[in-house]
């Protein structure tokens, strides 16, 4: 068998020579020092598991251990869940004479998980909270972002008086800024169904409170999405985020709405490179008006000395 030797820290040293070159030798299970060969200590334990995987799979099929740590559920995944299929954990039915005890143990487990209102308020948050990401599409980090500002919010009180739905949507906002995955208050609000004057407010109270240290949002921002939306090539992505710098030099962008400025680079992105997408089309996705479009895109044509031949 190969040797499977590992550098040991260098604040241990050889007690004959003094030397900090030890190596670890776990197919002999010693610690020996690299200048003059003493076997300083003979019983070593490898700390690692003690079968072998190949690929991803065969390590997730031995591995022995549970599903890690998780801030989206309001006991952080670390307790045990009945499974209301009526199944043994060898896979046999389970006998119809047994099955109202494992009704019962499945409806006074539920019972115990959630034992105060504190956490009743969380469980429903938590589960409003991942109702909201599947719908607007949103990664695992956001999400996990968003259960943490949840939680800090309402470890000082931020969530009395107001209603879980617009402190979800609220936190769901920050995460999103904070993990610079933007979304627009408008889809924030037409999702959690929530005005969007509400949203904001909830959002500024929030990230006065927590201190949260927010950037504003930049039209390149929506950039990447929208190209997606829109099913336009990397070549008019590169194009409007390059339009979109040269808009930022001249301070073009100042004042004005980040999803207008990046639809209407987009617009005229999409014209140069010959993949036409109308404005009506870039407006449903971007989420503005036809109007706001025609105008920025006139701005930016003129002060930016670009011609198009629409």
């Amino acid at each position: 068998m190969k040797k499977e030797k590992n550098k040991v820290e260098e604040t241990i040293k050889c007690p004959k020579c003094g030397g900090t070159h030890l190596t670890k030798d776990y197919s002999r299970a010693e610690l020996v020092c690299e200048n003059c060969g003493l076997v300083i200590d003979a019983d070593l334990i490898d700390q690692g598991p003690e079968w072998r995987a190949f690929d991803n799979d065969q390590r997730e099929k031995k591995s022995r251990v549970g599903s890690p740590m998780t801030y989206t559920r309001h006991d952080k995944g670390l307790s045990t869940t009945i499974s209301w299929q009526n199944r043994d954990a060898y896979g046999h039915s389970i006998p119809p004479r047994n099955r109202a005890q494992l009704y019962r143990l499945r409806k006074w487990h539920t019972r115990t998980r959630i034992s105060d209102g504190t956490e009743r308020n969380l469980a429903l948050a938590l589960s409003s909270l991942d109702r909201m990401s599947s719908s607007l599409g949103l990664p695992r980090n956001v999400r996990e972002t968003a259960a943490m500002i949840y939680r800090k919010a309402m470890r000082i009180k931020l969530t009395r008086g107001r209603t879980i739905d617009g402190i979800v949507a609220a936190v769901l906002y920050a995460a999103c800024r904070q993990c610079n995955v933007p979304r627009t208050l408008e889809e924030i609000s037409k999702i959690s169904e929530i005005k969007k004057k509400d949203v904001g407010r909830n959002y500024r109270n929030i990230s006065r409170r927590l201190e949260l240290k927010l950037l504003p949002t930049v039209p390149q921002d929506y950039i990447s999405r929208f190209c997606s939306q829109l099913e336009l090539s990397n070549d008019v992505q590169i194009k409007a985020i390059n339009i979109l710098k040269k808009a930022s030099k001249e301070e073009l962008t100042s004042g004005r709405g980040p999803t207008g400025m990046a639809a209407a680079a987009l617009y005229i992105a999409s014209v140069l490179c010959g993949e036409k997408r109308t404005q009506r089309e870039v407006a449903e996705v971007a989420g503005v008006t036809e109007v706001t479009i025609r105008n920025r895109y006139k701005e930016l044509a003129s002060k930016l000395d670009i011609e198009i031949i629409t």
